[in-house]
């Protein structure tokens, strides 16, 4: 039952129709275990570099679609997947294997794009695969929004009286991956987050290089809603 609690999919028909306002188009990828991965390519005109999005737990690409839209109002391109099980992809909820999918769009990103010009930005769930990407590639930055130092250490602080390390089957160590991140680094996390707390965020940030790594603290802030900071969209705006 761990897939249920961690997971929140919505899936969708294969005919789906997707509609935005800016330019896309919808690919697949076939994993080697045959998953079917759904993933959406926005493009803008004059692109200033191509954003590589890992999305979180929950809902499809309808949603996510949406939210990176202004990205590509602002002038980059933007490439977006859904996990296993998320919307139109196919294929059975397994931790490698997730990590194997997320790599496999940073493939097809790179077939788009010089990859001194990707940033690969995580959200929430998607900071796990964002770090692991990162750490196996040469981007030109790594963003991660809502971090967690991992899933077991989320777990643990919310219920600490549960030996989460002894029957959790998902671990999502971020931290692990740390160390081969050579990129620059931005870290988003606000003070409310009722979700992901943000000792856990402040966590992770230990295990990256201080000169390497930029930290921004949204106070107030919660784990759906740092769009509405303006220090959240200011120094997200100049890090890109």
């Amino acid at each position: 039952m761990q897939e249920k609690l961690i997971f929140f999919p919505v899936k969708l028909p294969i005919d789906y129709v997707y509609t935005f306002e800016t330019p896309f188009k919808e690919f697949y990828i076939t994993s080697e275990d045959g998953a079917k991965l759904n993933g959406l390519h926005f493009k803008a005109e004059n692109s200033k570099g191509l954003i590589l999005y890992y999305h979180g737990n929950a809902d499809n690409l309808v949603r996510w679609g949406k939210i990176i839209e202004p990205f590509v109002t602002e002038g980059y391109d933007v490439i977006v997947m859904d996990y296993r099980t998320f919307g139109k992809s196919t294929g059975v909820l397994n931790e490698n294997k997730l990590y194997e999918d997320a790599e496999l769009f940073y493939t097809y990103a790179q077939d788009h794009s010089d990859e001194k010009d990707i940033t690969v930005f995580g959200r929430s769930l998607g900071t796990t695969f964002a770090t692991y990407v990162a750490s196996k590639n040469n981007p030109k930055n790594l963003i991660l929004e809502t971090p967690f130092y991992s899933l077991l250490d989320v777990a643990e602080r919310r219920f600490p009286i549960v030996p989460m390390d002894l029957i959790l089957n998902y671990k999502f160590p971020t931290y692990t991956f740390v160390s081969k991140v050579n990129c620059p680094v931005l870290i988003l996390h606000g003070t409310k987050d009722r979700v992901v707390p943000y000792e856990s965020a402040k966590a992770l940030l230990e295990e990256f290089d201080a000169k390497n790594s930029t930290f921004i603290t949204i106070e107030g802030g919660g784990h759906k809603n740092l769009i509405k900071f303006r220090k959240y969209r200011d120094n997200l705006s100049m890090w890109l």
